[in-house]
């Protein structure tokens, strides 16, 4: 399972409709439908219930939102850990003598 759909998986779940999640993703909504319906056919079961036409999660949904949550945190970890483990300023620097020679 990709990262990019739990997160959008996680999206539509805290939104609750598929057109606002689609929005806040910048994604377009057939998309996003596509994405979802293909996501509970690799799980095998309902991540959602439509009821009075919002989304709500079913206990499969909710389960996985937290699971969810979980990864997309430690991505962000990890990300973060990353970017402060390569950022800085570096010098380098040389011998003049030694860049004319070998120039």
């Amino acid at each position: 399972m990709e990262i990019r759909l739990l997160r959008y998986f996680w999206t539509v779940a805290q939104e609750g409709t598929i057109t606002r999640a689609a929005n806040v993703l910048n994604i377009t909504q057939p998309t996003l439908s596509r994405q979802i319906k293909e996501l509970e056919e690799s799980l095998g079961t309902a991540l959602f219930e439509r009821k009075n036409n919002r989304l709500q999660l079913t206990q499969a949904g909710l389960f996985l939102k937290e699971r969810a949550e979980e990864m997309l945190q430690l991505e962000e970890a990890f990300l973060a850990k990353k970017h402060q483990q390569i950022s800085g300023n570096f010098l380098i620097s040389w011998k003049r003598d030694y860049w004319i020679w070998r120039c």
